[in-house]
């Protein structure tokens, strides 16, 4: 049985429906009487119910950001929708809604039990993104292929699945069925598989179970290799020489160059052009493998670098912890001794001298600060210095061998267009001993278009082996730039937090003395 509209008019969630579930949740007596007085920040509530409340729209919800329970069961809710930013929900009940699609799952990566019972839903589908999910109720629904169930098997941690009051629980082999596909299951529309019936359906499925291994198994050596070779290619974008190990760039100049490709088939050009690429390509693998080297460097500069900072900022903290515990030690046996002295001048004189341990305090700690700053500004500038040496020569060394590359095209136009040139004169004279291409001859009617042709694909490979050399130099000077105002930014937002840190145990110490001298005054 599916909700109804009823008498009352269909609400959407608004932000005085979400205060008066959350008020009407909150604690009771007094501490509920503070919270509604005080207010209640939505990103503070980790449970919300919103059961029964005629809801026909699911909105407002993105404060709720660390809500872990969230309950909207009988309502008459068509569509899940707005729950993107509740990425810490473990437990969704969406039961007894009009709900016909699985949808909008997408950011919840830590649910874990999902209640979609009695709603209009036909397929089981978009929940690959909830990889923690154990219980999962979909009985009282319209799912009627059996095929939903093999989807299932995705879900490596799925112990408890409820399908009864779907058309699929009708089948004879229903159980059997979900059993062998679903080996892992513990519980089965409320009721416990045993190992009897594990083994009666995983014999009788056996075949079609093995086959369907099979084919997940290739499925997912696939995936392997297709991740390894992302994982791989990311390296290579972060030493900024991707698609230099092969002949990509060298292809990549034929792509565009129709009157490259035309002349291609020039007799005694094949030989050449296979010389120029095995040259071209040598020279690629060559910056591919500096480049690597060169990451490493810089990697290695930078954890160095890091290291550095942390073991300065911890011994740094570990002296101001030594000196807090110090003044700790003392700071109860002070005000104990105030508050115990009757004299009135002796107290005066205490709180003179417990105020001077206070500024003291400070004074070191901020002391302590200074010379940290110092430190790391002096740290951070080497490495400065350092990243952007190894950047330049990096730069350096690669244009030089781009160079090397533009060399060798402009080897190959000369020796090209000289080739052309003793065609169109063979031709002119009628020596030409094979037969040139059709769509080849057009360009041999006369120097200017022999010269026109050679020049358009040179320029073509100029351009794209110039474009290759900007990318790498433009992208990694950027690195560099971000890297090193990065570092800046940390150290300057460090440095604020520590002071911040700092005045604020300083103003709490300093407010318990004038605490005491105000009760002072009162007495």
């Amino acid at each position: 049985m599916h909700r109804l509209y009823n008498s009352l008019e269909p609400r959407v969630m608004d932000e005085d429906m979400l205060k008066l579930a959350v008020g009407e949740q909150g604690p009771r007596e007094e501490a509920g009487q503070l919270a509604r007085q005080e207010g209640i920040l939505f990103k503070d509530v980790l449970s919300l119910r919103l059961d029964f409340q005629n809801i026909l729209r699911i909105d407002s919800l993105w404060e709720f950001e660390n809500l872990t329970k969230l309950q909207l069961d009988n309502n008459i809710i068509e569509k899940i929708e707005g729950l993107e930013q509740l990425v810490h929900l473990v437990w969704l009940d969406l039961s007894f809604n009009n709900i016909e699609a699985i949808e909008g799952l997408d950011t919840l990566v830590n649910l874990e039990d999902l209640s979609l019972f009695n709603n209009r839903i036909s397929k089981i589908d978009s929940l690959d993104a909830l990889v923690k999910l154990q219980v999962l109720s979909l009985g009282n629904n319209q799912i009627g292929n059996m095929m939903n169930i093999i989807y299932l098997r995705r879900f490596k941690d799925l112990r408890t699945l409820s399908l009864s009051g779907n058309p699929i629980a009708e089948s004879e082999d229903y159980k059997m069925f979900v059993c062998a596909y679903l080996p892992d299951l513990v519980y089965l529309d409320f009721h416990r598989i045993d190992d009897h019936m594990k083994e009666m359906a995983e014999s009788k499925h056996q075949y079609s179970i093995d086959e369907l291994k099979h084919r997940e198994n290739l499925i997912q050596s696939r995936l392997e290799d297709e991740q390894a070779q992302q994982e791989e290619l990311e390296k290579h974008k972060a030493a900024f020489v991707e698609h230099l190990n092969g002949s990509f760039l060298f292809d990549s100049m034929y792509t565009e160059d129709v009157e490259g490709n035309k002349l291609a088939y020039l007799p005694g050009i094949s030989e050449l052009l296979q010389a120029y690429k095995d040259k071209f390509v040598i020279i690629c693998l060559n910056i591919f493998e500096y480049g690597l080297k060169q990451q490493e460097k810089r990697k290695l500069e930078l954890d160095t670098f890091n290291e550095c900072v942390q073991e300065a900022i911890q011994e740094n903290q570990e002296q101001g912890k030594h000196r807090i515990a110090k003044f700790e030690e003392k700071h109860l046996l002070s005000l104990n001794a105030i508050r115990d002295e009757s004299e009135l001048t002796n107290f005066e004189m205490k709180i003179v001298e417990y105020g001077k341990d206070i500024t003291e305090l400070f004074n070191v700690l901020m002391t302590l600060e200074m010379q940290l700053v110092e430190q790391l500004e002096e740290t951070i500038n080497m490495f400065e210095r350092n990243i952007i040496d190894l950047v330049a020569l990096f730069i350096e060394n690669v244009q030089s061998l781009m160079a090397q590359c533009r060399d060798l095209e402009n080897h190959h136009h000369e020796k090209l267009l000289e080739i052309s040139i003793n065609t169109l004169e063979k031709i002119l004279k009628g020596d030409v001993d094979e037969d040139l291409p059709d769509d080849l001859r057009p360009l041999f009617v006369d120097k200017d278009t022999i010269f026109n042709a050679v020049g358009a694909s040179h320029d073509i490979h100029l351009l794209k082996i110039d474009n290759r050399e900007d990318e790498l130099v433009t992208r990694a000077n950027s690195w560099c730039t971000h890297l090193v105002d990065t570092i800046h930014k940390n150290e300057i937002m460090r440095n604020r937090r520590r002071v911040k840190e700092i005045n604020q145990y300083i103003d709490h110490m300093q407010n318990e003395l004038d605490s005491l001298e105000c009760s002072d005054v009162i007495d």
